[in-house]
């Protein structure tokens, strides 16, 4: 784990900014293949892209000022942390939703191009954290448990040691998701080749990385706020309780959708 890649001068230049720069680039390319592929601009989209990335940014910052206890605005650590990724993917759906309108696109095809997009966003992303130490799990003795470093412990405060002095081995929960959602940009640009009715792509990344996200959450152990005290109330964590509610609205609308396509493919 290397927190920090180099440095220019005494400017660091970190892994997770690398990294997270380089999941960007690449991802904003496979959307424009994708949007190609149902007939949309691909100069748009990159446009789309970039101004999605912000709204993500700054959604990600708005849940993490709102999930995290004592979250300073004005610090280079808030500035330099990666957020809250369902706030940053609220904030991405919700700028994209604008722009379409604006740019007079079709929003469902727009939205099955950046779906994919996203999971492999995310395969970069969660290296970084890994990278950066961030987003740890909890203590294992098994044989996938990793030993973090001084420095990343200094960059996230992520444990290193146990009671005893002894080091402690946590599940890189950071990799899980990151080697899932790999898997997950295939399935996504396989749904996307064979899809039945545009907004598939994107309702199919709500249920698979619903499941994920909550089956990753189990394991994790760094701390990640209580948003309107309900992971005291229910015993899960945030962003399960988001998993939920965005799974069950996402099934409920496949079902929708795909009941509509079979009755035009039955017209037809």
């Amino acid at each position: 784990m290397y927190p920090e890649l180099f440095r220019i001068g005494d400017f660091p230049v970190n892994t997770y900014g690398v990294l997270l720069a380089v999941g960007m680039m690449l991802a904003l390319f496979a959307a424009s293949r994708l949007a190609a592929r149902d007939g949309l601009p691909r100069e748009r989209i990159y446009d789309l892209g970039l101004w999605t990335l912000i709204g993500a940014l700054l959604g990600s910052k708005i849940l993490m000022f709102f999930t995290e206890e004592n979250v300073q605005i004005f610090s280079l650590d808030f500035l330099r942390s990666g957020g809250v990724f369902y706030g940053g993917l609220l904030g991405g759906f919700f700028t994209v939703a604008f722009l379409v309108r604006y740019y007079k696109l079709d929003f469902w095809k727009v939205a099955d191009a950046f779906a994919p997009a996203v999971a492999l966003g995310q395969f970069f992303g969660r290296q970084g954290c890994f990278s950066a130490g961030c987003c740890w799990g909890k203590p294992t003795d098994s044989a996938l448990g990793v030993h973090f470093t001084d420095h990343a412990h200094e960059y996230t405060g992520v444990p290193i040691y146990k009671a005893d002095g002894s080091d402690l081995f946590l599940h890189p929960t950071q990799l899980y998701e990151s080697i899932a959602m790999l898997v997950v940009f295939g399935i996504l640009v396989l749904i996307h080749r064979k899809k039945r009715f545009d907004g598939q792509v994107l309702i199919a990344y709500g249920i698979i990385y619903s499941i994920v996200r909550f089956s990753v959450e189990f394991l994790r152990d760094d701390p990640r706020g209580d948003l309107f005290g309900l992971t005291t109330l229910t015993g899960l964590s945030t962003s399960q309780i988001i998993s939920l509610i965005v799974a069950a609205g996402a099934v409920i609308f496949m079902i929708m959708r795909l009941r509509a396509a079979g009755k035009k493919e039955s017209a037809a």
